[in-house]
């Protein structure tokens, strides 16, 4: 996907929290602010997804702001928010269909989405969304793929439940790659957050996206380690959490099948993928 002008205007006010987030005063804001509409003006017309050049303004805002990760608190109150939820809702969970709906209602752990807003009663919130359906659900064609999988990790928080997604996958003989950011950016789950869950314990490979320092948001194949990209050229699926790999994956070809897990909480990507705003689907996408 490409950055639209609505697409601007959420990176802005991502940005704008990440100010807030970090204390800025009015000065630093408006610094930041004006170093961040710089960056949009000089991709706006590059050949890059919206990933991409998203990442290069939070990287920017990062060197401004002097703070490598403003999200930290937002991240560690999420994982530990879901954390008490998920011992609490895991007994409800029996089929492949509910451990995927949970994954995607946990989608909701996203700070970066004007209009979009964390709950602070997921419990709640978790409750009413599982008696929901998906708007699409391609669960039953998904499954018989997950002989080997590359799972592609999104938010804190979120992981939580992907770590329950992950267990079933393996208690029914999956072997499972994970991959989480190398360093912060936004509020995705980085190599610490796996570890602190002891996702390294559970799966057959956890690895990163790469980039190092620089890592984006969403997956770019000219960052990803060698590991990775084995991983990928053996698998027989890609789960894909999150708008942000969604957006990445789209601009690409030749690649396996792809389940597409996500909440879709802006217009351009319900657009892209023909749904209503606020839905969630497991969206299966064969080549």
């Amino acid at each position: 996907m490409k950055i639209s002008d609505t697409c601007v205007d959420c990176l802005l006010s991502r940005v704008s929290l990440e100010c807030s987030l970090c204390g800025a005063d009015a000065r630093l804001t408006g610094v930041t602010g004006r170093a961040c509409r710089q960056v949009i003006d000089e991709l706006r017309n590059e050949p890059l997804s919206h990933p991409q050049v998203a990442s290069r303004i939070h990287r920017r805002a990062y060197t401004v702001l002097g703070n490598p990760d403003p999200f930290d608190a937002l991240k560690r109150s999420g994982n530990r928010q879901a954390e008490d939820v998920c011992r609490q809702v895991r007994g409800r969970l029996h089929t492949f269909r509910e451990y995927v709906h949970a994954a995607v209602i946990a989608n909701i752990f996203d700070y970066g989405v004007k209009g979009h807003s964390v709950t602070s009663d997921f419990l709640s919130f978790f409750l009413e969304e599982i008696e929901k359906d998906l708007y699409i659900d391609d669960t039953e064609r998904i499954l018989p793929l997950c002989s080997r999988v590359v799972y592609l990790s999104d938010n804190c928080g979120e992981i939580v439940f992907d770590k329950l997604l992950i267990q079933y996958l393996k208690s029914h003989g999956s072997h499972v790659t994970l991959a989480v950011k190398e360093s912060p950016i936004l509020n995705d789950a980085t190599m610490e957050d796996a570890l602190g869950l002891g996702l390294d314990r559970i799966v057959d490979h956890l690895t990163s996206t790469g980039g190092g320092a620089e890592a984006e948001i969403g997956i770019n194949l000219d960052l990803i380690p060698e590991d990775l990209r084995q991983a990928l050229e053996e698998c027989t699926i890609i789960i894909a959490k999150g708008m942000a790999n969604f957006e990445s994956l789209s601009e690409m070809s030749d690649m396996p099948p792809i389940a597409y897990l996500l909440a879709a909480k802006c217009r351009p990507v319900a657009n892209e993928l023909g749904v209503p705003v606020g839905v969630k689907v497991a969206k299966l996408r064969m080549e």
